[in-house]
């Protein structure tokens, strides 16, 4: 099977500007190095990145989000991140602004953001056994919707709009392998819930 994780399938209008303010960030580049440390952010032997972290920035539902192809970095910095500032999930285009570029998960956050006006941190992680344990008990999305796509971030929202579904604060990606998402009131529930399904 061809792998094409990690690669960017929306259209973009990005405009390349200064970093967003260090203080707005910190606890978002701590949780994420965290989750470096741990694995379950990082990159595979192939050079193919995975994972990513953000943050709601205002109740417009725009949000800030780790860049694309930094899953190597151990340690990131305000460079590192872009604010979305609009999203069109079902034409696939959004339009971001900062020194990076949105990361290829862009569209899912989105998804959890405008569905859920309460949450404020969405986490994606890759995790194998996290995944085979918890797919299908879980919320999970089809096997057909794959990573990125319009299709994904539809069956996130469809998931998040029954309440069960959104009470368990995580959801499995069943066609994107080791992928799985938390979510929460801030950055502080959303890792609690990831790390308590990790076991």
């Amino acid at each position: 099977m061809k792998n094409d994780e990690g690669y960017i399938k929306f259209q973009a209008d990005w405009a390349k500007t200064e970093a967003l303010p260090r203080a707005f960030l910190s606890d978002l580049i701590e949780a994420r190095d965290r989750l470096h440390e741990l694995g379950l952010i990082g990159v595979y032997p192939d050079g193919v990145g995975y994972g990513n972290i953000s943050k709601r920035w205002d109740a417009a539902g725009r949000f800030t989000i780790s860049g694309t192809a930094t899953g190597h970095l151990k340690n990131l910095g305000p460079e590192h991140f872009s604010l979305v500032t609009q999203v069109d999930i079902p034409s696939n285009r959004l339009r971001c602004k900062g020194p990076a570029l949105a990361s290829s998960e862009s569209m899912s956050h989105a998804a959890i953001y405008l569905q859920c006006p309460d949450i404020n941190a969405v986490i994606h992680v890759h995790d194998s056994g996290m995944w085979k344990k918890w797919i299908g008990k879980a919320p999970t999305t089809p096997e057909s919707a794959s990573y990125g796509s319009p299709e994904m971030a539809e069956e996130i929202s469809e998931l998040l709009a029954d309440p069960v579904g959104k009470a368990w604060k995580f959801l499995v990606m069943a066609g994107h392998r080791e992928g799985c998402i938390s979510f929460g009131k801030d950055l502080e529930e959303a890792l609690k819930a990831l790390l308590f399904l990790k076991g």
